[in-house]
């Protein structure tokens, strides 16, 4: 699979998502902590914020159960 074009954080997290994980895996993560961040009304200036999707980061791109956005229902396709 296609990796990133450059690591997406600096210092050693960013280099080992860099490594190990793909860009459509990292595409797919950005679009959940997107609708985290969106569905659960997420607070981008709060530090707990900012620990609660590094954790949820974690376990995404490990394959473990995250956290998801209770009552979401995604558009209709037309």
């Amino acid at each position: 699979m296609e990796g990133l074009d450059m690591p997406p954080y600096p210092g050693t997290k960013g280099q080992d998502i860099f490594n190990h994980v793909s860009k459509k895996a990292w595409q797919e993560w950005m679009a959940h902590q997107t609708l985290l961040i969106n569905e659960k009304r997420l607070n981008m200036m709060d530090m707990g914020t900012k620990v609660y999707l590094s954790e949820q980061m974690t376990k995404f791109l490990s394959g473990e159960n995250v956290d998801q956005a209770e009552g979401y229902v995604p558009p209709a396709k037309s």
